[in-house]
């Protein structure tokens, strides 16, 4: 009996080995078939944008799905968790005014102003007068909020790692700087 050998991948594939589990990249996705229908029907528009900006609409797809599921995990939604972390992430004593809480989640004041109620209606953040300001509350993080940001930050970058496994340490940083020069620009203006 011959001995056992592992089979070759399909032409047009590569099988490659990340975190423990194989990965496969196909030679098409559903984006190769929406833009190859899109030249056939529409030969005179360029659609090379889609090629990008079509596969970056789908990841944040997958993302916004595995996002909600590892909030929700800790009893979080992803607003809560929006606030939180920029609560925690600016460390000790974990407190910001209404202010910078809106220049960091990029909501309205209104908005905010519900959000802080209802985090503080769970006990996730307290109100506190600011000590510069007799008018000012600053919004501080609760020992239960912290707990609860702490983890779900944890498994989201499990999750969010899981996401990139195809993409080897050297992958993730072209990605980065090429998402960076996408960004950035927009985000300035």
């Amino acid at each position: 009996m011959a001995p056992a050998t592992d089979p070759e991948p399909p032409v047009g594939r590569s099988v490659g080995r990340s975190v423990g589990r194989p990965v496969v990249r196909s030679g098409e996705d559903e984006v190769d078939r929406i833009v190859a229908a899109w030249r056939r029907e529409r030969p005179d528009l360029d659609v090379e944008p889609l090629t990008v900006l079509s596969r970056v609409t789908r990841l944040a797809r997958h993302l916004d799905l595995a996002r909600r599921a590892s909030f929700a995990r800790h009893g979080l939604e992803a607003w809560e968790f929006d606030v939180l972390s920029a609560l925690r992430r600016d460390g000790a004593p974990y407190q910001l005014s209404p202010g910078a809480l809106l220049t960091q989640t990029l909501v309205t004041s209104g908005t905010m102003t519900n959000r802080i109620d209802r985090l503080a209606q769970r006990g996730l953040v307290r109100r506190q007068k600011s000590p510069a300001d007799r008018r000012g509350v600053l919004v501080q993080l609760t020992d239960e909020g912290r707990a609860r940001v702490d983890a779900a930050m944890s498994d989201l970058l499990d999750v969010e790692s899981n996401l990139l496994a195809g993409l080897d340490e050297s992958g993730r940083a072209r990605l980065a700087d090429l998402l960076r020069d996408v960004v950035a620009p927009l985000d300035a203006s």
